[in-house]
């Protein structure tokens, strides 16, 4: 919002993620007094945008300026930067600055992939996150490649794949999808592993941990005998959370999220 020096940008949560009016982002970026007008020009000027506009383009519902709701074109994300390239303007350059630097970084980055490591800590560090919690959350990330590398060697390639076993792992330890552990925290964007405890953390690594030892063991063949065994993997580290909530006299499994997190530590700071 600072970038587009405190105009208003509609958007609206679809699809499990955030859509943002087209006029609105031409408007706040040109100065124009006409936006529509200016979106006509961009059409006639980038001809793979205006080839490809009805298909990052979605018309949704939004308030507009008179208070109505009216259908509006909006873009995710990445559909935004697309046509933030193709404006030719003043208050677009820090957008297209930015790209290039991330696309430089994630190139250097196949080539040391210790780099991404690095500029994780450096963002969680400047969230506000404890290092001792970057630390176990950085592990999580290790522990992940070699769960989905185990499900490469058995076969398992999709996303969908990954999401639909991923669900059935979560739901064995903690007791909840993952729709239905992000919905108990109260996200939508955010990522849940980044918005567990170090508790929650330490027995999603031991359920991840554990399927991958298990399938190793077994060796899976079809996507069934690889759901089966990631509900074991799961179910171990479920049965760790039940012992642990039989000894505090409470769950594990919190409410609790990223943001919580950090206003309990300024709290802390300013007594």
């Amino acid at each position: 919002m600072a970038i587009f020096e405190g105009k208003n940008i509609r958007r609206i949560w679809y699809n499990e993620e955030w859509w943002f009016s087209i006029i609105d982002i031409v408007a706040a970026l040109t100065g124009s007094t006409d936006p529509k007008q200016y979106i006509k020009k961009m059409h006639q000027r980038d001809q793979i945008l205006n080839t490809n506009w009805g298909t990052i383009c979605t018309l949704l519902e939004l308030t507009a300026p008179d208070g109505k709701k009216r259908e509006t074109n909006c873009v995710n994300t990445e559909s935004a930067f697309r046509i933030i390239q193709s404006i030719p303007s003043l208050k677009a350059e820090p957008f297209k600055l930015w790209l290039a630097k991330v696309g430089y970084e994630r190139i250097n980055e196949t080539y040391d992939p210790e780099l991404a490591f690095n500029r994780a800590m450096k963002t969680y560090l400047q969230k506000g996150y404890s290092k001792e919690w970057i630390n176990q959350r950085l592990k999580t990330i290790e522990i992940r490649k070699e769960l989905t590398d185990e499900w490469n060697r058995s076969g398992v390639e999709k996303e969908s794949d990954f999401a639909i076993l991923t669900n059935e792992i979560t739901k064995a330890w903690s007791g909840k999808t993952v729709s239905e552990y992000k919905q108990f925290k109260n996200l939508k964007k955010e990522g849940l592993r980044d918005n567990m405890t170090n508790m929650e953390l330490v027995l999603n690594m031991l359920a991840e941990a554990t399927t991958t030892e298990i399938s190793k063991k077994e060796n899976p063949q079809t996507f069934h005998e690889n759901k089966e065994v990631a509900v074991k993997g799961g179910t171990v580290a479920g049965n760790t959370r039940r012992d642990i909530e039989k000894q505090l006299g409470e769950s594990v499994v919190t409410p609790q999220n990223s943001q919580d997190y950090l206003e309990n530590k300024k709290k802390r700071m300013l007594k």
